[in-house]
Parts: C-alpha cells; sequence; structure tokens
C-alpha cells in the first residue's frame, strides 16, 4: 500500500509494488513523481528525510539534508542592510538541496539489503513522462500560483516556468516541465551522485551563481546524505519513531509521550478535553525546541534524553485541564509533502520531501528546470540566537517523519505536511488511530486544529475547522484559548496520511481529502 497528496505519486508507488518492487524503490518512484506531479510543495531542489523498518530490524533514517553554502556570513548580509534573510531570492537559496542524496542512499540500501532490482529509469520514469508531456493542474497548484504571484514573478526563473502565458495556471490546464524532464533522464543514465559530484552539478553551481547564490560547486560536492538512528519513545502501546535534530522529531514524540499521560478512557476524539490537551501539550513541546533545537553538532544535550519517562511525567504534570497556558509565536509556514509504503514483506518507509515555503525560493535554474529551496532563510542573522547562520550548518527542519511499531504486532507510518502543524496533526492522527481505535480514514478525514502559524497563515490563534461542534470551540474559549475558525476542509490543516500493517498482512491506509491524493493499496 501506498499513501501520497498526489494520486499520481501514489499510483507510481503502487505499479512499483505491483512489478514487484520493494518498499524504497516504490518510494524512490512516489518521491521522483511528487516532485514533478505537485511542483509548488516540493522539488528536487529541496530536502529530505526517510525512515525504513525493515521486519525483525530496527528502524534507521536517513537525513538527505543540506548546509549552509561555505561563504555565507552574516556580516556580509548586514553590509547588504538586512536584518533578517529574505524569503525570496537567491540570498534566501543559502543551502545545498540534499533530498537527491536521500534518494541515492535508500537506492543503495534497497539494493544491498532488500534485493531490489528495479533500474532508475524504471523508478523515475513516470516523473519523466509526467515532466516531459504535462499534468494536469490541481486545485491546489493554481490557487498557490495566483496567491504568489505578485511576490514571484520578479525572482530568476519563476514566470518562465510556472507562469505559462505570463498568468497562473488554470485548474485542470497541462502543465509541462521540459527542462527537469531532461534533468531526471539525465540522472538514470549518469547516476543521483551526478547531481553533486558531476555535470549537472556543474551546470546547477553555474545558474545558482548567476541568480546570487552562495552555493557553490564545492558546496554541492562535500555533501553526502548519512544515515541516522531514529529518536524512540516508548509508548503505553509500543514504541513511536522520529527522526533526530535537525529536524523537529522530537516534538512529535514529546506530544505524543504527554497525550500518553493525559489521555483516559472515555475521551472524545473530536472533544474539547483532548483537544485542550493536545495544544497544551504542544506549548510545552515547543518551548523545548525553540530552546535546544538546532543542527546537533552545536547541541549540548541529547535529544532522547528529552524523551525519558522522568522528563514526560514532569511535562504532563504541568497540564491544567481548566485554563489554557499563555502562547508566544510559531515560526512560521512550510510547504512540504509526506508519503507512505509498506510493501508485501513488510518493509514500511515513511519519507517527507520539502523546499519549505511554497516554491521555495522562487529562483528555478535555466538550466536543469530545478526550482531551489528557501530552507535557509529559517536561519538567523543575530549570532545570539540558536539557528545563526552560519557556513556549513544544518538548518532546523520543521520536516519530520513517523513511524510506530504497536506491542500487538502492527506497524504504522503516518506523517503531515504543515510547519508547526506537522507534529500536531500527527499527535491527532496518531492518538485517533492508536488511542481511540479509528481507522486511517476516519482519523486523517475527523476535523482537525492548529496552534500558529503554517503555510499560508501567519496568525498565532489556535485554529479549528469549522465542523467541530460548537460547544466544543466554546468550551475550548472558555479555557482562553484564542480560538479563530476556518474552513470545514481547509488546506491549512495539511496533508496527511497513514498506514497500518497488521500481522497477519493485511493492510489499512488513509489519504487527506484536503489534498489531491489517494491511498492505494494492491
Amino acid at each position: 500500500m501506498a499513501t501520497a497528496p498526489n494520486a499520481l505519486a501514489a499510483q507510481s508507488a503502487l505499479a512499483v509494488l505491483r512489478e514487484g518492487g520493494n518498499a524504497v524503490e516504490a518510494m524512490i518512484s512516489a518521491a521522483a513523481a511528487i516532485a514533478v506531479v505537485y511542483p509548488h510543495m516540493n522539488s528536487i531542489g529541496g530536502d529530505g528525510f526517510w525512515l525504513i523498518a525493515k521486519p525483525g530490524e530496527a528502524p534507521r533514517g536517513i537525513e538527505g539534508c543540506g548546509a549552509a553554502a561555505a561563504s555565507v556570513s552574516i556580516d556580509a548580509c548586514r553590509a547588504m542592510g538586512l536584518s533578517s534573510l529574505p524569503f525570496r531570492g537567491g540570498i534566501a537559496a543559502n543551502t545545498v538541496a540534499g533530498t537527491i542524496s536521500g534518494w541515492d542512499l535508500a537506492y543503495s540500501y534497497s539494493r544491498e539489503a532488500l534485493g531490489g532490482k528495479l533500474p532508475l529509469s524504471r523508478l523515475l520514469g513516470d516523473a519523466i513522462d509526467y515532466a516531459r508531456n504535462g499534468i494536469p493542474v490541481t486545485k491546489s497548484q493554481a490557487a498557490c500560483s495566483a496567491g504568489k504571484l505578485a511576490e514571484l514573478t520578479p525572482i530568476p526563473g519563476f514566470a518562465e516556468t510556472f507562469l505559462p502565458n505570463g498568468t497562473a495556471p488554470t485548474v485542470g490546464s497541462v502543465f509541462r516541465q521540459p527542462r527537469l524532464a531532461n534533468t531526471l533522464e539525465w540522472l538514470t543514465q549518469a547516476g543521483l551522485d551526478d547531481f553533486y559530484r558531476g555535470k549537472l552539478a556543474e551546470g546547477i553551481a553555474r545558474d545558482l551563481a548567476q541568480a546570487g547564490s552562495p552555493v557553490a560547486l564545492s558546496d554541492l560536492q562535500s555533501h553526502r546524505a548519512v544515515w541516522k538512528t531514529p529518536l524512540a519513545l516508548r509508548h503505553s502501546l509500543g514504541t513511536v519513531y522520529n527522526m533526530p535534530p535537525p529536524t523537529q522529531g522530537v516534538v512529535s514524540l514529546l506530544i505524543l509521550g504527554q497525550l500518553d499521560r493525559l489521555v483516559r478512557a472515555g475521551m472524545d476524539p473530536m472533544g474539547a478535553e483532548f483537544v485542550h490537551a493536545a495544544v497544551e501539550a504542544t506549548k510545552r513541546a515547543f518551548a523545548i525546541r525553540d530552546r535546544e533545537i538546532t543542527d546537533p553538532a552545536y547541541m549540548s544535550i541529547d535529544p532522547q534524553s528529552l524523551l525519558d519517562a522522568a522528563q514526560l511525567d514532569e511535562m504532563a504534570s504541568k497540564f491544567d485541564p481548566k485554563r489554557a497556558a499563555p502562547w508566544g509565536k510559531g515560526l512560521g509556514p512550510a510547504d512540504t509533502i509526506w508519503m507512505g509504503v509498506i510493501d508485501k514483506d513488510g518493509v514500511a518507509v515513511s519519507f517527507i520531501q520539502s523546499i519549505y515555503h511554497e516554491f521555495g525560493s522562487g529562483i528555478v535554474l535555466p538550466e536543469s528546470g530545478i526550482n531551489w529551496q528557501n530552507r535557509g532563510c529559517s536561519f538567523s542573522l543575530d549570532p545570539q540566537s540558536r539557528n545563526p547562520l552560519t557556513p556549513g550548518r544544518k538548518p532546523f527542519h520543521t520536516l519530520n517523519p513517523a513511524l510506530a511499531r504497536f506491542d500487538d504486532g502492527r506497524t504504522m507510518v503516518y506523517g503531515n505536511m504543515g510547519g508547526d502543524g506537522q507534529p500536531q496533526s500527527q499527535s491527532a492522527v496518531f492518538s485517533r488511530i492508536a488511542s481511540f481505535g479509528m481507522n486511517p480514514q476516519a482519523a486523517i478525514s475527523a476535523p482537525r486544529w492548529l496552534l500558529g502559524r503554517t503555510w499560508g497563515q501567519v496568525s498565532d490563534s489556535l485554529k479549528l475547522e469549522s465542523r467541530f461542534a460548537p460547544e466544543t470551540v466554546a468550551a475550548l474559549q472558555a479555557l482562553g484559548h484564542e480560538v479563530e475558525l476556518l474552513g470545514a476542509w481547509d488546506e491549512t490543516m495539511g496533508h496527511a496520511g497513514a498506514i497500518v500493517r497488521y500481522n497477519d498482512g493485511t493492510l489499512e491506509g488513509g489519504n487527506d481529502p484536503r489534498s489531491d491524493g489517494a491511498a492505494a493499496g494492491w
């Protein structure tokens, strides 16, 4: 089974599985496809993170995250009159794009550990075809293009690529990316590492320099994806895994660890009591995130220690069931995709790929057609901050793919896009499935909440979908939450997905009706 926020990507993964491919091969195919068919949400010019669980082995993670260029400098940015890094343009494109290196490491693992045999030409074949011959523009892409028109039109390469005839594409129109098709096809011939150390890398470096990015060929050449040991939360129902820093995976686990101590029998998974508990757990987890989480090379604590039972007991003990705690500001927007695959042998993959804001830096490289991320705009120009702009430093990532192994033998992959909303929607989906017994589709479709900012939103209120019962809304307001009602099926809540595999091999999945996706099984 595969689940993705665009149905074409889910179908690409499923086709690989039907041909006998494994979950990792299927995910590479889906990752390539979705970089083409959901271009406002992700790109091969972004970063990616993997969680892979092979039955009988400890889960493993891949960090495909690029660092800041060696030439970046706070002083240089200050000399340009900047008080903060811009969201768009060359200066925002200050980190290496790591997602292709993650595909490459995963591809090697597939062949060495899982017996993978499908060539890159097959795994990237759908993406190449979609890029060359076109895809139907989704409502999400059309709306995002129109909404960002004024902001992104002046950025090098954006209008030429994403604004056919000088206007935002309309829903259902055919959108083609011929240069990206050629780039993907070249990678199938030269190998994925060519993105960093080959002819493609040389062209990327030339185009980045022309666009004003500090990322040089030497930065590309020094980049490698790396294996990481996932963080593990011991939950009353099993063990939950997520990625370590520089991701905010620990935030998702901190929320679930507290809820494991706060959720009680008889709670309504759509009621004010549960939402209040989840929101308050989020505030405490975010406080730790903003104080501690950065590039692990600059951290003084072991993030796994934050998940000690005593630490979680103390956090949960601070919960006030009758009053909302004060709340500051979130970290802001992100555009991302999460996808999950579980194959016939039970190999499970949770994967996330992103360019940060919608369309990333906005820069599209003229030679390769690659839209480059702006993950580096999350750096601060204050040298005393938690994430200062530093040569070779990895930026803080909201990205965090999740995976759980339950004591009853079930395995679940789940995740969500949406900046600050990622760990919150993960807590909703996980709890509704694991603690309240809902099936994945029902858990994902049920109304969700979001504290703070995410893509398309700048306010820090507690946002609720309007499908919540009026008494739930009123109860949350009475507790002191600053409630803001959004649409009934609001895309602000992000695009969630989940797959559960039972001991007997039965699969159960769900995908977000707020997206253009599907859960596809065979």
